[in-house]
C-alpha cells in the first residue's frame, strides 16, 4: 500500500483501484477507508485513490492529537495532492469526509477541478438535522419487519434516554440484509481518539466555510440516499444551495452507502458527473 508523508511527517496511506483520471476519495468516519470498497465499480470509470485518514487503516496515529482535528485533516489532502503530483484534483467525500472535501475546497478552491460529496455530514457549514426531520424521515420503513424495534431506538436517542447506534442502523440501508450488515460492522471507526478529536473545539468555522463555498466555481455533486437518517435529501439539498454550481440527486430507496444499495445507480450517476 502506497504512503506519503503529510507536512507534520506522519505518514500517510492511500490504495488506488481502477485506471484512468484520479479522483481522491476520502472516507467519513475517521474509518478505515476499507468500507468503500471500489465505490460501486466506480473503479470501472475511474482511478480511484481512495485516502486512509490518518490514525486509520494503515495510516500511522497522530503525535499531536490535535491532528486528528477535522481542519488539520485538510493539510493532508493538500500533502496527497503534492505528492500525486497533481496541479488539480477531482475530490469525491463521504459522510464525514465531506467536512473535510468541504473545508479543502474553501482553502484551495483553485486545487479542486469537481467536488462530489456523498451522503455528506454538514457540520463543517452548520447545517443542523433536527430530530423531527429524521423521525419523519423513518416513519418511510414503517412496513420493514425491523421497524418497530429500530424506530423505538431512535426515539430514545432524540429523548436523550438511549444510545444504541446499532439498533438503528437499518434505517442506514435501503435493504437491511446480510450485506448490509457485513458492510456496517466493516464501517466501524476503530481509532476512538481520532474520532473524539474530529469535531475537537476549532475544527470548524461554518461561517467562514459558507463564505469561501460561495465564490467556489467548480461544480459540485450532492448525492443523497432517499432514506438516509444521517444525511437526509433536505439537509443535501440545504448543503447545494451554498455553492453556485451545484446539483442534487437523491438516489431511490438508497440509504447513506448508495453503491451498496444500487451500485450500478450509484456509479452511473457520479462517473456522469465526474466525466
Amino acid at each position: 500500500m502506497p504512503t506519503f508523508s503529510a507536512h507534520d511527517g506522519t505518514r500517510l496511506a492511500y490504495r488506488t483501484s481502477g485506471t484512468g483520471d484520479p479522483v481522491v476519495c476520502l472516507p467519513g468516519g475517521p474509518a478505515d477507508s476499507a468500507y468503500l470498497g471500489d465505490l460501486g465499480g466506480l473503479s470501472a470509470h475511474r482511478r480511484l485513490i481512495i485516502s486512509d485518514l490518518r490514525g486509520t487503516g494503515r495510516s500511522a496515529r497522530s503525535e499531536d492529537p490535535a491532528g486528528y482535528r477535522c481542519d488539520r485533516l485538510v493539510d493532508d489532502v493538500e500533502a496527497l495532492r503534492e505528492h500525486l503530483g497533481l496541479a488539480e484534483i477531482d475530490l469525491l467525500a463521504h459522510c464525514a469526509g465531506a467536512n473535510v472535501a468541504a473545508q479543502y475546497a474553501a482553502r484551495f478552491p483553485h486545487r479542486v477541478r469537481r467536488l462530489a460529496l456523498i451522503t455528506p455530514s454538514t457540520r463543517a457549514v452548520g447545517i443542523d438535522i433536527s430530530g423531527q426531520t429524521r423521525l419523519d424521515l423513518a416513519r418511510l420503513r414503517a412496513h420493514e419487519p425491523w421497524f418497530p424495534a429500530a424506530f423505538a431506538a431512535l426515539q430514545a436517542i432524540g429523548a436523550g434516554t438511549g444510545s444504541d447506534m446499532d439498533a438503528i442502523a437499518p434505517f442506514l440501508y435501503g435493504r437491511w440484509d446480510e450485506r448490509a450488515r457485513r458492510h456496517h460492522e466493516a464501517g466501524r471507526p476503530g481509532n476512538a481518539e481520532a474520532v473524539a478529536r474530529f469535531g475537537a473545539e476549532g475544527a470548524f468555522d461554518p461561517a467562514a466555510t459558507r463564505a469561501a463555498l460561495a465564490a467556489f466555481a467548480a461544480p459540485v455533486l450532492l448525492l443523497a440516499g432517499e432514506f438516509d437518517l444521517n444525511s437526509p435529501p433536505s439537509s443535501a439539498a440545504e448543503f447545494a444551495a451554498l455553492f453556485p454550481d451545484a446539483f442534487l440527486v437523491v438516489q431511490p430507496g438508497a440509504g447513506h452507502s448508495p453503491w451498496v444499495d444500487d451500485a450500478d445507480r450509484f456509479a452511473a450517476a457520479t462517473a456522469a458527473f465526474l466525466g
